[in-house]
């Protein structure tokens, strides 16, 4: 080795050597250990012959570095600049030590793997409004905070921290490490169909985020129920969103959520629109089959809406208007875990005819008492609080109002008299949730609501002399606690216990003649329920196996212990290729009753009435399905097969119009059918085609005879559309055919029964005719746009209907005063045209 090499060798390791020992290479201080304090004010006490006073448990636990000093102010002055104590002279001799209840601290972010410094990581003194974000070297300090306070650390990507404020006052400032969070996200997205913002699920449900939602043809706007009816298997024979049926099932067999709240009214101008903002309505999941054991109710179908549950940053908002209402939303954050949401909506009918309105209100009052000049209008509104305890805990509180009004007089020219009638459909809920993830296996939430519906009609005719009143009122109240344990990095454990407590009343009174009815009821349910979720370390499988307990309890009644079993499969059997078995028992105690004796005008037949066990016992339901589907790239095409039966039917359930609709047979209803869709698209379209077979049959054993078609026994429906998307602009089309449903005539050779007061009209076996089959096309256009950096607008047209085909929808009979047949059929909507402008920001 040359002598060159060796002086550098030599330089190399004596600044090696200095760098690691650096006090060897200083004078001024041979000790930098950290010393306790009240060992070393004893030592200043002897030292110097001075006295202090102090409380040991607020000096016992602080260290200091012993400092190279010589004068007592100077080693006092110190020992304040590097604690959070405080020194106060008394006198020559005595001395105090006094704790500070404010504090200045200090920090230095590292990530806890690779060490380095994390900047940009916010840094917050909770309960009070100071806040700040490290800077390039990762370091933080506040000064003057309460001594108690909680310092709260958190940086996307990583695990919260929450440190105490003494735990920060070592000098130098303290260096806290991140751990990494590591989230495992479900692969549960198995295709995008349709259109944007729709995707099914591993477990067979359909998803759809009203964010990202695109176009379907005849909605110039998002409409959350309209849109789940072109999904294969979910039709409305009537035209509405309050009638929805889910693979032949009644409408009063869907459970509807909205925030976890059942909701007893869902549409407005009594069922043509849906009731719910789809703006603020972040996530739509349907449910046809499978449901998870934590749901209740629901034999045919479950329908669940979450609004956004995320506090945001900045305030954002919208509104728009169109052919028949305007309406305006938003979100306002408070602080930085404290926010608000809104959103309010009102028609514009009952002072602005519309083309949209005139049809609407064609199809609506067609075969009522109500006449053309009546007066209508809607309105909704929601309301919701989001409040994040800390990062670890949730509290969600939300409101939803909905009303429909309708009032008209009606004078008449032969005799002066006037007629005068209202209703009221209001709907009031509100419930609350707390979200809390204990640890990063196991969390829970709590759910609870209270929901109230109420029906009222008021008629007065004769100039007020005979006065009817109406009233249908549903009153629920419902607790339910869910926990979710992870057994293993694919395997978790779920379990929940529900109380629901259901009053509904039924109330009829009539001056002239008098009458008067109340039927009250109560149904209590206690329900527990308990879930295994299972994903294969290949991720082919994926799977949930549970089951619910519902003991039901109708106050001096009935009580009724019901077990349902819940199975949930799907496995990847080739690339793209999955098969899903699913099965499903499930049951009910509220049921509609389609009342045509007293039908708050003619509007609105529907009541609500409890289980009792005889006459309306409770409703279950058995499903089982068999479903392939295929996904590439742009590709889809899936096929399903299905069997479900639905026991405890009354015919005043089902709205029969024959002969016999008012006698109250107990029966069930066995659904055999096939659903199957193919999607070809892209970035800029997307062309779909859909099919579904059902043969629907009911049996009630006291009816001759005892089978027959149900009365939304759809043996076949299609539907073929496409949607195109460029540069902001977009267009949809689409086609829709079902067969005719099921409807029965009167007997042709003896029509009439006139051997009974009143005459009765004679018919046919129940359901044996057909009505004519439906077709319906239907078309929509919007364009996005910007009006600045955060303002956007969207202008939309969409025309239902356009080939204005009138498609005959249901078709019965009664006697006139003359005891002759009248033929009463209910169409469709024609042309309806519509128009939207909306803004948002």
């Amino acid at each position: 080795m040359g002598k060159a090499h060796l002086k550098t060798l030599i330089f190399l390791l004596l600044a090696f050597f200095f760098m690691f020992f650096p006090s060897m290479g200083r004078a001024q201080n041979t000790n930098n250990s950290t010393v306790p304090l009240i060992p070393y004010l004893q030592e200043l006490e002897a030292r110097f012959d001075i006295k202090f006073s102090y409380v040991d448990d607020n000096l016992k636990d602080v260290h200091l570095v012993k400092p190279d000093l010589q004068e007592i102010q100077a080693i006092l002055s110190f020992i304040s600049n590097n604690t959070t104590l405080e020194v106060q002279k008394l006198s020559e001799r005595y001395y105090s030590i006094l704790k500070n209840d404010a504090v200045s601290v200090c920090g230095t972010i590292l990530d806890n793997f690779e060490k380095n410094t994390i900047p940009g990581t916010t840094v917050q003194v909770m309960g009070s409004g100071e806040a700040a974000v490290t800077d390039a070297t990762g370091r933080f300090s506040f000064q003057n905070i309460p001594r108690n306070s909680v310092i709260q650390i958190k940086h996307l990507g990583f695990k919260t921290i929450f440190l105490n404020a003494e735990d920060l006052l070592q000098t130098p400032c303290k260096t806290i490490a991140m751990a990494l969070n590591y989230q495992e996200l479900e692969e549960v997205i198995v295709y995008k169909f349709l259109t944007d913002g729709l995707v099914k699920l591993d477990d067979g449900s359909i998803q759809l985020n009203t964010g990202k939602f695109g176009i379907l043809p005849g909605l110039s706007e998002p409409d959350i129920l309209q849109t789940v009816q072109a999904l294969p298997g979910i039709r409305s024979v009537d035209e509405t969103v309050s009638d929805i049926n889910i693979r032949g099932g009644t409408n009063d067999q869907n459970l509807m959520l909205w925030d976890g709240i059942k909701m007893y009214q869902s549409g407005h101008f009594f069922g043509l629109i849906s009731a719910f903002n789809p703006y603020l309505t972040e996530q739509v999941t349907v449910i046809k089959n499978g449901t998870s054991a934590a749901y209740g109710d629901g034999v045919s179908g479950v329908i669940d809406m979450r609004t956004k549950n995320t506090i945001e940053n900045d305030f954002f908002g919208g509104g728009g208007l169109n052919l028949i209402s305007g309406d305006l939303y938003g979100q306002l954050p408070l602080t930085n875990n404290l926010s608000i949401q809104f959103s309010g909506r009102r028609s514009h009918t009952d002072f602005v005819n519309t083309p949209t309105y005139n049809t609407f209100s064609n199809k609506a009052f067609q075969d009522s008492e109500v006449q053309a000049d009546s007066d209508f209008f809607f309105y909704d509104f929601t309301g919701k609080v989001l409040y994040d305890i800390n990062e670890r805990h949730k509290a969600r509180a939300s409101l939803i109002n909905i009303n429909n009004n309708l009032k008209y007089t009606e004078t008449s020219d032969e005799t002066g008299r006037t007629n005068e009638s209202d209703l009221d459909q209001i709907n009031l809920s509100f419930g609350g949730v707390l979200e809390s993830e204990w640890t990063d296996v196991f969390s829970t939430n709590l759910n609870v609501y209270y929901t109230q519906y109420r029906l009222t009609a008021r008629s007065t005719s004769n100039n007020g002399v005979q006065r009817l009143f109406q009233n249908n009122l549903v009153k629920e109240s419902s607790v339910k606690f869910n926990t979710n344990y992870k057994l293993a990095s694919n395997l978790s454990w779920g379990n929940g216990y529900q109380f629901t407590e259901t009053g509904i009343e039924n109330r009829t009174r009539l001056n002239q003649p008098q009458f008067e009815s109340n039927i009250k009821g109560v149904v209590r349910v206690h329900a527990l329920y308990s879930e295994v979720n299972y994903i294969s370390n290949d991720k082919k499988l994926k799977g949930k196996l549970g089951g619910r307990v519902n003991y039901f309890e109708n106050l001096g009644t009935f009580q009724e212990l019901v077990v349902e079993p819940r199975l949930n499969l799907n496995y990847e059997i080739l690339p793209n290729f999955k098969t899903e078995i699913l099965g499903e028992f499930k049951s009910q105690a509220t049921n509609q009753v389609i009342d045509l004796e007293q039908n708050f005008l003619g509007i609105e037949k529907r009541r609500w009435v409890l289980a009792d066990g005889t006459d309306l016992p409770l409703t279950k339901s058995r499903q089982a399905s068999l479903g392939f589907n295929y996904d590439e790239n742009s590709f889809y095409v899936g096929i399903e097969g299905f069997y479900k039966e639905v026991d405890g039917i009354n015919v005043r359930t089902q709205g029969f119009q024959n002969q016999n609709q008012f006698n109250g047979e107990i029966g069930s209803y066995a659904i055999k059918g096939m659903e199957f869709l193919i999607n070809k698209k892209n970035n800029q379209y997307s062309a779909w085609f859909s099919y579904a077979y059902n043969y629907n049959d009911y049996t009630f054993e006291t009816i001759l005879p005892p089978n027959f078609p149900n009365n939304l026994d759809i043996r076949h429906s299609a539907t073929l559309a496409g949607t195109y998307s460029y540069n902001g602009f977009k267009i949809g089309m689409g086609f829709n055919y079902r067969s005719g449903k099921p409807f029965t005539e009167p007997d042709t050779t003896n029509p009439v029964n006139t051997d009974v007061f009143p005459n009765e009209i004679n018919y046919q076996e129940p359901n044996s005719s057909r009505i004519s089959e439906y077709f319906r096309a239907d078309a929509s256009a919007t364009y996005d746009f910007d009006l600045g950096n955060r303002l956007k607008a969207t202008i939309g047209v969409s025309v239902l209907n356009f080939t204005n085909r009138e498609n005959i929808l249901n078709t019965y009979y009664r006697l006139n005063n003359d005891n002759e047949i009248e033929t009463v059929q209910r169409v469709s909507l024609g042309v309806t045209p519509n128009a939207s402008i909306r803004v948002q920001f």
